[in-house]
């Protein structure tokens, strides 16, 4: 049986959930920053801060696990003949949600995966969050089941295809050409934060072969937190939700073994407790992932595999990161940015206008 087989069966999914659950630990435990040990939101924040497209120093580090992701979706699904460049399906929506994703994400400080995570380390913040996602894929769901639809993406180039995994694979060099100097907060090019979470980061070659076999593993099984609570909502199947249990099962046993559970609401690393406004961001964030088909991870292991539309909005949310740093719409420990109040409540009326308006005609 090929590898693509077992990893697409039930407890393939749960496999693949255990082994990302138990590598975000250990990433956390080498250096990345604390319940951070892989975040989809935060890392293209981080990413977008490096390359100067915000200026917030503390939160500035071009992470490999990101590239790794696409390069390693982008190996596995040529390894398996899954590579299958497709584009055209309402990018400048798709480029929209996944702004407004990532603004929601930041508001409460994490992508889903992180939500999993900081509720595996003892963040007791993260249940709102996860409370918050629910229901926004809930939401989702009910324009989804009232014909909502994007359109069908189409076969493009090759060439087009291999634009994600290009762009990872150059930002790559860009690690490498200019590496952070000791004592200094820019190297060439690049952006390094020199305090923050954007400083703490595992090893480079650790973290991108992490992200490495992460990216080729999800590709392989379609591991997916949003598609596994859409897939309970809508059809009452829980192929998927298997692995996002086993995720925050072994990243807590993990987190046990490596002394980083640490319960409580009070003092956790990188989250607030406004208990509303986390449970509000992720609600915009979990609408929008719904509505553009795919967490943030999925996303990235899409446009790996040649999808040209997860690609769009990938850069959405690189984007989104931006304007969250730039016009202080994202939250810090401390809680909300001052206008990230607004941009929640806007944001949820565009995406809710975006749900409601493309139906499928006749429906």
């Amino acid at each position: 049986m090929r590898m693509k087989n077992v990893l697409a069966t039930r407890w393939g999914v749960i496999g693949v959930g255990a082994v990302i659950g138990i590598l975000a630990a250990a990433l956390q435990k080498l250096g990345n920053p604390g319940n951070m040990g892989v975040c989809v939101a935060c890392f293209a924040r981080d990413i977008a801060g490096a390359l100067g497209l915000h200026r917030a120093e503390t939160v500035q580090y071009l992470r490999p696990e990101i590239l790794g992701f696409v390069l390693g979706s982008f190996l596995a699904a040529l390894l398996f003949r899954e590579f299958r460049p497709r584009a055209g399906s309402a990018p400048i929506v798709r480029f929209i949600l996944g702004a407004f994703a990532m603004i929601g994400a930041l508001v409460f400080l994490g992508c889903p995966w992180r939500a999993l995570l900081r509720l595996a380390g003892g963040d007791l913040n993260a249940v709102l969050g996860i409370a918050g996602l629910v229901f926004g894929v809930w939401v989702g769901t009910l324009f989804l089941k009232n014909g909502y639809t994007l359109g069908r993406s189409q076969p493009t180039s090759k060439a087009a295809g291999m634009i994600m995994p290009l762009i990872a694979l150059g930002f790559l060099l860009l690690l490498f050409i200019y590496p952070q100097i000791q004592g200094k907060g820019m190297s060439g090019v690049l952006f390094y934060s020199m305090s923050g979470p954007g400083s703490m980061h595992a090893p480079l070659l650790v973290s991108l072969a992490i992200g490495l076999v992460v990216g080729g593993i999800a590709q392989q099984s379609r591991f997916c937190t949003m598609g596994a609570l859409r897939d309970l909502i809508l059809f009452r199947q829980t192929h998927l939700l298997g692995g996002v249990i086993a995720l925050v099962l072994a990243a807590f046993l993990a987190n046990l073994v490596f002394g980083q559970f640490e319960p409580g609401f009070i003092g956790q690393p990188v989250a607030h407790s406004m208990h509303f406004w986390n449970f509000a961001g992720m609600t915009l964030a979990g609408l929008a992932f719904c509505l553009a088909g795919g967490c943030p991870g999925r996303q990235l292991f899409l446009s790996g595999e040649g999808d040209g539309d997860a690609a769009v909005f990938v850069i959405g949310m690189v984007s989104g990161a931006a304007f969250a740093h730039n016009f202080g719409l994202a939250s810090s420990p401390s809680g909300i940015g001052p206008h990230g109040a607004a941009a929640v409540g806007i944001g949820l009326v565009v995406c809710l206008l975006i749900g409601w308006s493309m139906r499928a005609k006749g429906v």
